[in-house]
C-alpha cells in the first residue's frame, strides 16, 4: 500500500473519531456497528462492551485478512490502532462541551462525517474495522453494494437497541444511519461518475473523427434507423466525464448544427481508456 492511501485512512478514521466525539458521545445517540452490538449483548447477557468490541474485531479481522487479502489486513490493522487513539485525543480536546444539544444536528452532521471518513477509508481499499468488514465480504463474494449492506446490518443493530433504549433516540440513531450511508454511497462514486453521449447525424463520419482526435475519446459507431423516415445512417457513442460536456456540445455543433444528441450519466465505466490504459495505434 502507498503512503497516499495510507494518508487516506489515517484523515477516514479522524473524520469518524471527530463525529463520534463532537456528537455521538456528548448527545447520547445510539449508533450502530460494533458498539451497537456490544450495547445489546452487555444487556442481555452482561458481556462487558470493551471484551466483546475487542474480541468481535480479532474475528473480524481474521476473517478480512482470508477473504480479503495481506494488503486489506494491513490497512485494518492501521484502523485498529489509530483509531481509538485519535478519539482519546479529541475527546480530552472537546472535554464535555457540547457543540450542540439538538439531536437532530447531532445525528445530521454526525452522518455526514461518519459517512465521508468510511468512504475515504474504503476507497483506499481498506476498513475502519469491526461491522465494516462484513460487508466488504459479500461485495467480494456475491457483489453486494457494500453502503446497502452496512445499513442494512446497522438497521438491524439498532432495532435490537428498541429492547432498552428510548424509542426516540432509536429513531435519531436510524437517521444518522441512512444519512451516512448516503454520503458513503456517493463517496463511492466520487470520480466514476461519467456522461454518456450519443450522437446521431448525417456528418457522423466529421463527427466521430472530431471526438477521436480534439478530444482524445475513444467513440463506438452503430447502426440506427428513423422511426419516421426509416432512413438508416450511423450514430456516434462516447464516453466523457461531466466537465468535457460543453466542449462536446460545441464540438458537435460546430460540425452539424442540426445534430441529434442524447445526453445521460452512467454511475460507472469499465475498460480500456478508464480501468485500463490507453493504447494508440
Amino acid at each position: 500500500m502507498n503512503v497516499k492511501k495510507i494518508l487516506a485512512v489515517l484523515a477516514g478514521n479522524t473524520l469518524y473519531a471527530l463525529a463520534i466525539a463532537l456528537f455521538v458521545l456528548p448527545t447520547g445517540l445510539i449508533t450502530g456497528g460494533t458498539t451497537g452490538i456490544a450495547l445489546v449483548v452487555h444487556h442481555q447477557w452482561g458481556v462487558p462492551i470493551s471484551l466483546f468490541v475487542g474480541a468481535f474485531n480479532i474475528a473480524m479481522f481474521a476473517a478480512g485478512a482470508m477473504v480479503l487479502g495481506k494488503a486489506f489486513a494491513f490497512t485494518t490493522v492501521i484502523s485498529t490502532f489509530y483509531y481509538p487513539v485519535i478519539l482519546g485525543v479529541f475527546e480530552r480536546l472537546t472535554g464535555d462541551g457540547l457543540v450542540t444539544d439538538d439531536p437532530m444536528l447531532a445525528a445530521i452532521f454526525a452522518g455526514l462525517l461518519i459517512g465521508a471518513g468510511i468512504g475515504l477509508v474504503i476507497r483506499a481499499g481498506a476498513s475502519t474495522g469491526g461491522m465494516d468488514i462484513p460487508p466488504l465480504i459479500l461485495n467480494k463474494k456475491w457483489g453486494l453494494s457494500v453502503s446497502l449492506t452496512l445499513s442494512a446490518f446497522d438497521c438491524i443493530i439498532l432495532l435490537l437497541q428498541m429492547i432498552f433504549a428510548d424509542m426516540e433516540m432509536i429513531l435519531y440513531g436510524i437517521l444518522l444511519v441512512l444519512l451516512y450511508t448516503i454520503v458513503l454511497d456517493k463517496m463511492l462514486l466520487i470520480g466514476k461518475n461519467q456522461v454518456q453521449v450519443k450522437v446521431i447525424s448525417g456528418k457522423y463520419k466529421e463527427i466521430n473523427l472530431a471526438i477521436q482526435q480534439k478530444m482524445d475519446r475513444g467513440t463506438t459507431l452503430f447502426q440506427v434507423q428513423g422511426g419516421y423516415t426509416h432512413k438508416e445512417s450511423m450514430a456516434v457513442l462516447a464516453v466523457i466525464s461531466g466537465r468535457e460536456l460543453p466542449k462536446i456540445n460545441e464540438l458537435v455543433m460546430g460540425i452539424d448544427p442540426n445534430a441529434f444528441m442524447i445526453i445521460n450519466q452512467v454511475s460507472e465505466v469499465r475498460g480500456r481508456g478508464f480501468t485500463l490504459h490507453k493504447e494508440y495505434r
